[in-house]
């Protein structure tokens, strides 16, 4: 039986979160949740009753249109109009993944009481949660204010039997999915449509999603740039604390004393060298993959503020007797974050490339293209292309998407922050990454081949031999490209079985 995560006023972090994903585990809402829902629900209602004025989003319409007042009749069909019209996204469909964190973090944020959601409606959300209901949701459509409307209509149409979603490999509709679980849809009430759509959850799914998978990333561009540094037979004096100590950066230091660590007993890297530099995308390793590193850390810390925060609007102060209508729903923090992260992310890839270049340029007594036969064989000549191509494309998905704005609703929503963009391209940064750093893989258990007899270290090695089981030498030509994917997907392998985060 899967252990329970009980949502409560206990904030969500990275290592819960990786918890929460990797023993599977089902959710809950603590008692002082419910209550505090509970009690939000019941004031809104009273509200309602005695107030006669318009309350944007509760009794009006919606945007630009946030002076028309609704009659209290009417009132669950704006809620489940709001949610029908908004379903506009286009494009590819979201990962499961990503969907599952959208409902957790959406579940979390109107977990808290603020929000004027009926408690049925917050606990059909978990049960999607639980039993792995995914609905469909798409990558276009969402100006990341206010809030990601077009994506969360998508994962709000099942709870009215609207929409499609993914159950088990299989595609239900909304309303077949109710059917087979015997649940009645859920009845919206007063601002509850706007609860479930506004907010940032499609943006910081993916910011989590890719924070997880980029400090791992970071640690095996540590690792497979050490691999390289040792098959061009570089020099150890550029990780020495005494250098990193005066520059104290802790990405930088804590790169070079990985780097150190890695390369413990290694007797390539004790031999007497012929060289007493290197190029810098080896000796610059830790101030390069060590400012990512303090990146990732700023990024971090916005997307944890942020899926531990109340996003909708307007938002119900019981205490105080105030509905307020803000703007918690923009979506600036995490779009300037996710513009940071692809860059910070793309950088490891660029000095990777770099690295592979100079590997196969037939320097430091490495033959040509790292083939023993150069000529007849390409060896290793069009995999850099492949990578170079890929940087190429990555600086053009680098150019942030936080700059640009367009207007909507009328003159309404007149600065938005593009933060679903950011998000979208960021994650196309980071598989490109994952795609750079398996070719230079390829390229360094390739050259330490030519360093034998002479050792690299026992971590290395073993590391080396657990990847020569799916790609083993290449002794002539053959169909690059299988071999890129086999090393793919180790890179893959090693993200997802990794429960270490390596932040």
């Amino acid at each position: 039986m899967n252990s329970t995560h009980t949502i409560c006023n206990k904030q969500l972090d990275l290592y819960i979160i990786q918890d929460i994903i990797i023993t599977n585990k089902i959710i809950e809402l603590s008692a002082e949740s419910q209550d505090k829902i509970e009690k939000c629900r019941l004031y809104l209602d009273e509200k309602m009753k005695e107030n006669k004025e318009p309350i944007y989003g509760i009794n009006t319409g919606f945007g630009s249109l946030y002076d028309v007042k609704i009659s209290n009749k009417n009132l669950t069909k704006l809620q489940e109009n709001l949610v029908m019209s908004h379903a506009c996204g286009t494009g590819e469909e979201v990962p499961k993944e990503i969907i599952k964190l959208m409902l957790l973090f959406k579940i979390q944020s109107l977990s808290y009481g603020y929000s004027g959601v009926q408690l049925k409606t917050i606990n059909r959300l978990i049960d999607f949660y639980n039993n792995d209901i995914f609905p469909l949701v798409y990558t276009q459509g969402s100006l990341g204010a206010s809030g990601d409307l077009a994506p969360l209509a998508h994962l709000s149409l099942p709870l009215i039997g609207k929409g499609e979603v993914y159950y088990k490999g299989e595609k239900y509709s909304g309303d077949q999915i109710l059917k087979k679980f015997n649940w009645e849809k859920i009845q919206l009430k007063s601002k509850e449509g706007l609860a479930l759509l506004n907010g940032t959850q499609f943006m910081s799914a993916y910011g989590i999603h890719m924070i997880l998978k980029s400090y791992k990333l970071n640690y095996l561009a540590d690792l497979i740039g050490t691999l390289s540094l040792e098959a061009y037979d570089g020099n150890i004096s550029p990780f020495d604390e005494l250098i990193h100590f005066i520059r104290p950066h802790n990405g930088q230091i804590k790169t070079a004393k990985r780097i150190k660590e890695f390369l413990l007993d290694s007797e390539l890297i004790a031999q007497e060298k012929q060289h007493v530099q290197d190029p810098y995308s080896f000796r610059c390793m830790p101030q390069v993959h060590g400012a990512s590193k303090d990146a990732l850390k700023y990024v971090e810390k916005t997307m944890l503020i942020e899926i531990n925060s109340v996003t909708d609007n307007p938002n119900i102060f019981v205490d105080a007797d105030k509905i307020i209508s803000g703007g918690n729903f923009h979506g600036q923090p995490l779009a300037l974050a996710l513009d940071f992260l692809g860059i910070a992310v793309a950088e490891l890839g660029s000095i990777s490339e770099r690295r592979t270049y100079q590997l196969i340029s037939g320097l430091r007594n490495l033959p040509p293209f790292l083939v023993k036969n150069p000529g007849l064989n390409s060896g290793f000549m069009i995999p850099q292309y492949t990578a170079a191509s890929i940087i190429s494309q990555n600086k053009q998905l680098a150019t942030p998407a936080s700059t640009d704005s367009i207007v909507s609703s009328n003159g309404q929503e007149d600065h938005v922050s593009m933060g679903a963009n950011a998000a979208t391209k960021t994650k196309r940064i980071i598989d490109n990454v994952c795609t750079i750093l398996a070719i230079e893989l390829m390229n360094a258990s390739q050259g330490l081949y030519f360093r034998s007899p002479v050792k690299t270290s026992p971590f290395l090695q073993s590391f080396i031999d657990t990847y020569r089981k799916e790609i083993p030498f290449i002794e002539d030509d053959k169909v690059m490209r299988d071999e890129i994917i086999k090393s793919e997907k180790f890179i893959h392998y090693l993200i997802i079985e990794s429960e270490e985060l390596f932040g």
